[in-house]
């Protein structure tokens, strides 16, 4: 048994499997109390509370993002990938991308589980941004230790559990998103070690907090950023490091 256990955590793509795993459980579990809350509360109350969580949720996100964002060394270079990023996000057009997909994915379940498209950019966006997913990621992939993404599945998996009680079916597909994001670095590990030095990982979470900064505002109401359209920013900070 320890054999085909040690055999199963060799697999370098092992802690990604996991932590998409534990959102899925999550966001199970999230809308299963969501349709408890809806049978056991009024339509009024119901609303009443959700939107309650929401705003608490939000002003979460928001304090996730300043955490993030004040922990960079150069704020120049956030300011350019900023509008690098969003130029290309602008011109790719990746916020409609993202409609696109959730209105597929609402008519492939005939609108039985509500709006999709919300839920899964908020939770995609709040799950694959960070040092945890990229540190992890890389951990798994050149030592095939996982540790850190267990850690950060069992704190996805609270998150989730919350997202789908407030945003609905959407955010069980963000599970696929971190697979493929973390699964992505896992396997180019060896080659994009080298570049994603601890200032350059600092950086990219430093601008990936600042949309998430976005994505509490929005959740609040305050704003309609379409933070999908920024989304390249993340990954600029890579690219400047390399000429800078």
């Amino acid at each position: 048994m320890t054999e085909l256990w040690k055999s199963i955590t060799s697999i370098s793509l092992w802690g990604s499997i996991v932590n998409a795993l534990m959102v899925l459980a999550g966001a199970s579990f999230g809308l299963l109390l969501r349709s408890v809350m809806k049978r056991g509360a009024e339509g009024g109350a119901m609303q009443r509370v959700s939107d309650a969580l929401m705003k608490g949720l939000a002003l979460c996100v928001i304090l996730i993002g300043v955490q993030g964002a004040i922990k960079t060394t150069n704020m120049i270079l956030v300011i350019l990938c900023i509008v690098f990023g969003t130029v290309i996000g602008e011109l790719c057009r990746l916020e409609h991308g993202m409609e696109v997909l959730g209105e597929k994915l609402e008519r492939a379940t005939k609108g039985r589980f509500g709006e999709v498209t919300r839920g899964f950019v908020s939770a995609s966006l709040l799950f694959c941004v960070g040092s945890m997913a990229i540190v992890g990621a890389l951990n798994s992939g050149l030592m095939r230790d996982h540790t850190m993404q267990y850690t950060k599945g069992l704190i996805d998996m609270c998150v989730a559990v919350v997202f789908a009680s407030t945003m609905g079916f959407g955010v069980l597909f963000s599970s696929g998103l971190i697979l493929l994001y973390q699964g992505s670095i896992t396997l180019l590990a060896t080659l994009i070690a080298p570049y994603l030095t601890t200032y350059v990982i600092t950086e990219m979470t430093a601008v990936g907090s600042l949309l998430i900064m976005g994505l509490g505002l929005n959740m609040l109401g305050l704003t309609k950023l379409k933070i999908m359209n920024h989304l390249p920013a993340v990954f600029l900070p890579l690219l400047f490091c390399l000429f800078m």
